[in-house]
């Protein structure tokens, strides 16, 4: 009997080369036996190994070493021989690992899976806890895993939480991110980390307020929540009480009066409706429409926003000013033209002597198109489908406010106002007719903040400023001073 000693529980790479090398010399599976720990005389204990520099080569498929790697982090004592096994019979049967119904294959495959598992509770139930402030923060978590999984899965962290210093301790090993670089260590103990921190009080308030009780279904979460690891999860020592009080709440809830439906979706039946539809179903008035457009769901654009973003401004009001879309600032006010856009548009408002109180201000489109990057929801124009099916809005818009000009501001607004694309360099400054009155094409200040060229910035400001000092002149309510002659 052959007996290999390796360095350790998860030794991959001296179990490859031990396994390489009885295998090359022909020792076969039931010869070998091998073992964990510190040994005596060597990784053979006082057995020389033989010289495989002249031996007939062999290889392995990638899928096998994958494979290797994960099984020899299961706790059983038996994963080292059962690889050996399979890296044996690979050599006749190259085809082996597809032969799930073997005995050795489906042994492997199910303790990899056991792995996998383990590494993704680990993700799910490591729970930080802060300890020192400023220079000296540290957020540290012990955590004790099914199977030895520490070093797969730190990374995950790693990259997750690459701005904070933190330290995950276990019985077998610990890992340690300093913002720049992953380290491993000795086994710790569970003294080693802290009992709690001022965070666990509102971790906890939060849990407990997205329970359920109506869907609680206790088995289906103590098998994804296995109750081993609630010995360091704060919030499970409100599960038992949770679960005591679910049948009371949930009759509590079925009992309960049904509350008012809310007004604001009483036309939300118009939104849906074609140009063509009978007058009894179309919005009678600027309230009615915009309480409709709470449950616009014409285009996708919904699903991502914070909330549509309605025209503010008098009813009759002789200028409405119509931008491309809200932008984050004006998602999540539900106001138009709140954020830096909106402060540039301001400023030249001032400038013409018009009262932004009123004009009509709104938008092309109602809700905000985006997609997230680093945290941060970044603007994305519209398309053409999109910015067609919300003119149904703009259109009676105009139909109730009436106004004597539309300033458009960009493509997409002029667009949407004229029915047709313009290219708004050739035709701003210029009053045009529109399908429902006159029209006046600009810049959108957007673009102004936006353009990489500050000579290009400058011009773009003055041109537009010069054309609200226009738009307020035309429709009476600006003074129009700075206005060049027309």
């Amino acid at each position: 009997m052959r007996t290999v000693q390796l360095a350790g529980e998860t030794d991959f790479d001296g179990w490859r080369d031990a396994a390489r090398r009885l295998r090359v010399e022909g020792v076969e599976p039931a010869h070998v036996r091998f073992v964990t720990g510190e040994g005596q005389g060597g990784l053979f204990g006082e057995t020389p190994m033989p010289d495989a520099t002249n031996a007939r080569p062999f290889k392995v498929s990638k899928a096998f070493l994958g494979l290797a790697q994960d099984v020899i982090l299961h706790r059983d004592g038996d994963r080292f021989d059962l690889l050996y096994r399979l890296l044996w019979r690979l050599q006749e049967t190259p085809e082996l690992l597809k032969i799930t119904s073997d005995r050795d294959v489906r042994a492997a495959l199910e303790k990899a899976k056991n792995v996998s598992r383990a590494s993704h509770k680990m993700k799910a139930f490591v729970r930080f806890r802060q300890t020192g402030e400023g220079v000296d923060e540290r957020w540290i978590a012990w955590f004790e895993p099914a199977h030895r999984v520490l070093e797969k899965t730190a990374p995950f962290f790693a990259r997750r939480y690459a701005n904070m210093n933190w330290s995950i301790l276990t019985p077998e090993g610990t890992a340690h991110w300093d913002g720049t670089g992953l380290t491993f260590g000795p086994p710790a103990r569970k003294e080693d980390a802290p009992d709690e921190d001022a965070v666990e009080d509102f971790w906890k308030t939060y849990y407990a307020s997205t329970f359920n009780p109506s869907r609680l279904r206790t088995k289906a979460m103590q098998s994804e929540m296995p109750k081993r690891y609630w010995a360091n999860l704060p919030e499970a020592e409100l599960i038992a009480e949770m679960i005591a009080g679910a049948t009371g709440r949930t009759d509590q809830m079925v009992n309960a009066t049904a509350p008012e439906p809310n007004r604001r979706f009483e036309q939300v039946k118009a939104q849906s409706v074609d140009r063509t539809v009978t007058s009894d179903l179309v919005p009678q008035s600027l309230q009615a429409l915009n309480a409709a457009l709470a449950g616009c769901r014409r285009c996708p654009l919904w699903r991502d926003a914070t909330q549509p973003v309605c025209g503010v401004g008098p009813k009759a009001a002789p200028l409405m000013i119509v931008g491309e879309q809200p932008g984050d600032h004006e998602d999540l006010s539900g106001q138009p033209f709140m954020g830096p856009a909106g402060q540039v548009l301001d400023e030249a408002l001032q400038a013409a002597g018009i009262d932004r109180g009123a004009v009509y201000l709104t938008n092309a489109v109602k809700h905000f198109k985006h997609e997230v990057k680093e945290r941060r929801r970044l603007h994305r124009t519209p398309s053409v489908s999109e910015i067609e099916l919300c003119r149904w809005w703009l259109d009676y818009e105009r139909a109730f406010v009436k106004p004597e000009l539309v300033v458009a501001m960009g493509a997409s607004a002029a667009r949407s106002v004229l029915g047709h694309a313009v290219n708004v360099s050739d035709t701003r400054g210029q009053l045009m007719k529109g399908p429902e009155g006159s029209v006046l094409v600009t810049y959108h200040p957007a673009y102004i903040l936006r353009h990489p060229d500050p000579r290009e910035r400058v011009r773009a400001k003055a041109e537009f400023m010069a054309d609200l000092a226009r738009a307020g002149a035309w429709s009476g309510l600006g003074t129009g001073l700075g206005m060049p002659n027309d």
